[in-house]
């Protein structure tokens, strides 16, 4: 009998689409390859990289950051039009996937990004990959947009968080969805009655400016980045978090109308969307979670065996 073409939407979710690449590896070793990959912001990373034969050394790659390498990759731009350029990881991947080209990939592969100016969902199914990769993640405000074909693009996460309807539109039979936000619990509750006048917090001394370059500004700039511990978040926790507050809605949205067959949802209610540097654990709670549904994937795949 013939396996029906299936099809796995890799969700956004920052450090957290770690998960990704435990998911892609326990469907191949129970002989579940999916046909068809449909990438949105870090799951167009680790989508590219599967289909391109990349997957071990991307692996390998994510199990060796640490928090100061995190940051090493952090190409601080504040003339542009994002804190981050992105070019340092563009290099990285590049390194690997410079010569690669989505059309000629071996299994049908599409990368969501949105255009900044009109909103559109955008498609990158041609052309090089690298690019298509940079453009999907292009959080705004973090990372500057990127230019393709005369389009200004960012985060597909903003229009298609978990791009369900992508792969059906491709052909897939089987469409298998990983969730890397849904124990985010609470982005749906309405909390009234709140008082607007509770305790307020001072500012922060140490926030003061540097009087002197080199180390002492390095520190300061990361504390704004990443926060200080139990006092206000960096501005990537407010940014993020907010991002990610939109792409659940939008998720809940679009998977009501086009739900999936089977939906896996790692547990990673721990992990930060910047913390890159958890991937071990990110990868085994991808693969746990994979494994768990297991039966499903094949009951779904035996039934539409033509």
């Amino acid at each position: 009998m013939m396996k029906p073409k299936i099809g796995i939407a890799l969700g956004g979710g920052a450090a957290r689409g770690w998960s990704h690449i435990g998911v892609l590896k326990v469907l191949e070793q129970a002989g579940l390859e999916p046909d068809i990959i449909v990438g949105t912001s870090i799951g167009s990373v680790v989508g590219g990289c599967y289909v391109s034969g990349k997957l071990d050394e991307l692996e390998h790659f994510a199990r060796r950051l640490t928090r100061r390498r995190v940051f090493g990759f952090l190409d601080f731009n504040f003339a542009g039009s994002g804190l981050i350029s992105g070019q340092r990881l563009a290099d990285q991947l590049g390194n690997h996937l410079d010569e690669v080209r989505i059309e000629n990939l071996s299994k049908k592969f599409v990368a969501i990004a949105t255009e900044l100016k009109t909103g559109h969902e955008i498609w990158l199914s041609k052309g090089p990959l690298v690019p298509a990769m940079h453009a999907s993640y292009a959080l705004p405000g973090i990372f500057r947009p990127v230019r393709i074909n005369n389009r200004w693009l960012i985060d597909g996460a903003l229009v298609n968080p978990i791009p369900v309807s992508v792969c059906r539109a491709l052909g897939a039979r089987v469409v298998i969805a990983v969730n890397l936000n849904w124990d985010f619990f609470g982005k749906g509750t309405v909390v009234p009655n709140q008082d607007a006048f509770g305790e307020t917090e001072p500012p922060d001394s140490e926030n003061e400016p540097p009087t002197e370059n080199g180390r002492a500004a390095q520190n300061l700039l990361r504390k704004q980045f990443f926060g200080q511990g139990s006092g206000a978040p960096g501005i990537s926790s407010v940014m993020m978090d907010a991002f990610n507050i939109i792409q659940d809605r939008i998720a809940r949205s679009r998977l009501a109308g086009d739900p999936p067959d089977i939906m896996i949802t790692p547990i990673l209610g721990e992990m930060g969307l910047f913390d890159f540097h958890m991937a071990e654990d990110a990868i085994a709670n991808g693969s746990a979670a994979t494994e768990k549904v297991l039966d499903d994937v094949q009951r779904a795949v035996g039934a539409l065996a033509a």
